[in-house]
């Protein structure tokens, strides 16, 4: 008897700290895929969050498979996910991580490529950018393959923020940042919209938001995280579910456009760095970068940004 062949979706998470272990939560309670194995260094730990994991099944829509295992069990996976890093301490950016956390990301690509992987990278540790740059560079897989998590959940904040300060729901906010994950982002003011209504229609429209300084939204992006650190000791539920929201636009072949950090070729002018820019994602990874149109001002301040991941990423290559 010949049977049909049923591909199945395999997401491997590497890390079971606070960010590894929500980002497989949301994948599993929104079924996104059929199976997430848990790898981390201390093998107890994955071996609890994946015993603590495979009991919410009966509550939800489907049956995801939670498995452990170790580097040897990438090779057939579709997406590997890397949240291992070092965080910041008190005081620190997410770039004074650097030289930590590339030591922790060369450990982890090197085996999972000699076990035969050839998916996508999605990468989540800080300082994103040059951590996806390094990556790349370390696996050899094509460019559209290893995606960081860039802009994508500093882009929910800025979305989130906005749609507070007119009272509407953020999804009603088409908004996003650009440039490092960290103090140097920008926006792209002149490509905001609320319903549709430019920014700063809305602004000159209504004397109500007189005071309202709009860099001054992007300055509480980048400040967020760290209040979110002091407060509760670190972030994760939002940059999980942005990493399952990046991981659904690729195993769902959506054609999504997010900002995550990507390789630019000529794209604004920019060469050979990883920095976050709204892309369209599908099953081939990263399809096209969207290459708004910036003003003088925008592109300044844009290049301003590129200019300090460029920094930094050749400290390490």
């Amino acid at each position: 008897m010949k049977y049909m062949t049923i591909n199945r979706s395999k997401v491997v998470i590497v890390g079971a700290g606070m960010v590894g272990s929500s980002t497989a939560f949301s994948l599993i309670t929104q079924g996104v895929c059929d199976e997430v194995m848990i790898v981390d260094i201390n093998k107890e730990k994955a071996k609890g969050e994946v015993m603590d994991l495979c009991h919410c099944v009966e509550y939800l829509n489907r049956n995801v498979k939670v498995t452990e295992g170790d580097y040897r069990d990438c090779g057939d996976a579709d997406i590997v996910v890397i949240t291992a890093g070092a965080p910041p301490k008190a005081g620190q950016t997410r770039l004074d991580t650097l030289e930590l956390s590339a030591n922790i990301a060369k450990s982890i690509v090197s085996p999972i490529m000699e076990a035969g992987f050839r998916g996508h990278f999605i990468i989540v540790s800080n300082p994103v950018d040059i951590i996806a740059h390094y990556v790349y560079k370390l696996s050899g897989l094509p460019k559209n393959q290893v995606i960081g998590t860039g802009t994508a959940m500093d882009s929910a904040r800025i979305k989130y923020f906005v749609g507070e300060l007119f009272n509407v729901d953020p999804r009603s906010v088409q908004a996003y940042t650009m440039g490092e994950h960290g103090d140097s982002q920008m926006c792209p003011w002149s490509h905001v919209t609320v319903g549709g209504k430019r920014i700063s229609d809305i602004l000159e429209d209504n004397k109500e938001f007189d005071d309202v300084i709009l860099d001054d939204i992007v300055t509480k992006v980048t400040k967020v995280g760290f209040e979110i650190l002091n407060v509760k000791g670190t972030t994760c539920y939002g940059i999980a579910t942005t990493a399952a929201g990046i991981i659904k636009a690729i195993l769902n072949d959506e054609n999504k456009i997010i900002p995550v950090s990507t390789l630019l070729e000529g794209e604004f002018g920019e060469y050979d760095v990883f920095c976050g820019v709204p892309v369209i994602l599908n099953r081939s990874g990263v399809k096209d970068i969207v290459e708004v149109h910036l003003t003088e001002e925008e592109l300044v301040k844009f290049k301003h940004s590129v200019n300090v991941i460029r920094e930094y990423t050749n400290k390490i290559m």
